[in-house]
């Protein structure tokens, strides 16, 4: 609850900033993930005739689709755990390097780096390389470009912790948004009716444009007003203002949502701030202080993650149609696959700017998270490939099992995901709000580790 004297965000710039910012943070994992067919048909393994060895496609036949496709490197799986483990690691090593190095230099020089490894993986479209090459060369950007998102990400949730709370919410919201705006871009290059190669480049070409529109939003962001009003109090540290309308606003959320626990907190927490109990120019942070006052969000965050992962995309795109339309087979995946749980994710993170139930204070949200474990077993026995159904029955045959699992498992996932990066602020003082972010950016990094190491057991249970 801000003061009358204070600026405003005019023409809500700096919401919209902060939502591109985020949409720019997901860009890479969801294009990679959307342009699966494109990589799976350029790691093609063509059999000769009169032989039993195997030879790599060429561009020619890559282009004119006379390839038989196999997948022989398990890319999906690769992909997954490949993206996701530099991600927990440089999330962890994020989590240190912040004391040192400026946040000025963190996010500007992942961003400039991301962009750089978008612009090679355009590039390498237009390279005719062998398939296990090429394999290498993607899995190596794959690290890469999501080390410098895991490190763009953790410096961004903690840039975030100096704004009120609807600007994490924005910001979360713009990364659901990220994997529509991929499906999206891939749905119109497949439209548009040209050879793969060329939708390849176009599809690839699209988040190096997106990649440098968030480097100027990050940059523009520093001449707003408004911005500059709350930035320049983490620099001075020096008045309570900030944290009296911090706890301030606690309380009326508090007597809104009827929260007498939350209340009387934020009662305590005013009373604390208005006595000089904090605001003091440099305040040092325990990790494990701060782990104890978040550790219900951060394993809700482990759970919801190690969930998805296990089986999106790595199984779920496995998932085919059961109607005999060419057409539909064609965009059956990048539809009711991934631009169905794009969507109802952005839907469920959206949710947290109008509720936040359960609440700071309830202990069994990591329960209510891992209740979505149930869709699991729900997807395992949809209609999947026969070429890697080996042990399970399909029981929901019909696409339209699959599209009902997609739309609550991508609700709820998307509503686990904001919920506990909201609270968790909520739950620290403000001097701690930088180590908050690192430490949940690095739960969220883990488990996305766990879902992606769990994807490889499940489909070899398929």
């Amino acid at each position: 609850m801000s003061r009358k004297d204070d600026p405003q965000d005019k023409f809500h710039a700096v919401t919209i900033i902060f939502l591109i910012l985020g949409l720019g943070t997901l860009l890479p994992w969801n294009f990679f993930i959307t342009a699966i067919p494109y990589f799976q048909t350029r790691l093609c393994l063509t059999h000769e005739v009169n032989g039993d060895s195997s030879t790599n496609i060429s561009s020619e036949s890559l282009v004119n689709g006379t390839a038989q496709c196999k997948d022989d490197f398990n890319f999906n799986n690769w992909m997954t755990l490949l993206a996701q483990l530099p991600l927990l690691l440089c999330t962890l090593l994020n989590s240190f390097i912040y004391q040192w190095i400026s946040e000025r230099v963190r996010i500007a020089g992942s961003m400039l780096a991301i962009l750089s490894l978008f612009i090679f993986t355009a590039v390498l479209v237009e390279v005719d390389l062998g398939a296990q090459s090429f394999f290498d060369l993607t899995m190596a950007t794959i690290w890469f470009i999501n080390a410098f998102c895991a490190i763009l990400q953790g410096s961004l949730f903690g840039l975030l912790t100096l704004f009120p709370q609807h600007y994490s919410s924005m910001f979360l919201s713009g990364q659901g948004m990220a994997g529509t705006f991929a499906a999206l871009a891939m749905l119109l290059s497949m439209s548009s009716g040209a050879d793969q190669l060329t939708i390849a480049l176009g599809y690839f070409i699209t988040p190096c444009i997106g990649t440098f529109i968030s480097i100027a939003c990050y940059f523009l962001l520093y001449r707003m007003e408004f911005a500059q009003h709350y930035l320049s109090k983490s620099i001075t540290n020096s008045s309570k203002t900030y944290e009296l309308e911090t706890k301030t606003e606690l309380l009326h959320q508090g007597e809104e949502n009827g929260d007498a626990a939350g209340q009387k907190k934020a009662v305590l927490l005013l009373k604390e701030a208005e006595t000089g109990g904090v605001g003091e120019e440099k305040k040092s942070v325990s990790v494990c202080v701060v782990l104890r006052k978040i550790w219900v969000m951060a394993l809700s965050i482990v759970i919801t993650f190690g969930v998805t992962l296990s089986v999106f995309p790595a199984i779920t795109a496995k998932v085919e149609s059961s109607v005999n339309d060419e057409g539909w087979k064609k965009f059956f995946t990048p539809v009711c696959c991934f631009l169905t749980f794009n969507i109802m994710d952005w839907i469920g993170r959206s949710i947290t700017s109008k509720t936040l139930w359960p609440g700071p204070d309830c202990k069994y949200l990591p329960l209510l998270a891992a209740s979505r474990f149930i869709f699991v077993p729900l997807f395992m026995l949809c209609n999947v490939t026969r070429s890697d159904r080996y042990y399970l029955p399909t029981l929901f045959y019909h696409d339209v099992w699959f599209i009902i699992f997609m739309i609550f498992f991508s609700v709820s996932n998307g509503y686990f995901v904001s919920l506990p990066m909201c609270l968790a602020p909520t739950k620290v003082l403000p001097h701690e709000g930088e180590t908050t972010g690192a430490l949940m950016t690095f739960f969220l990094a883990l488990g996305l580790s766990v879902g992606a190491g769990l994807s490889f057991g499940f489909k070899a249970l398929l």
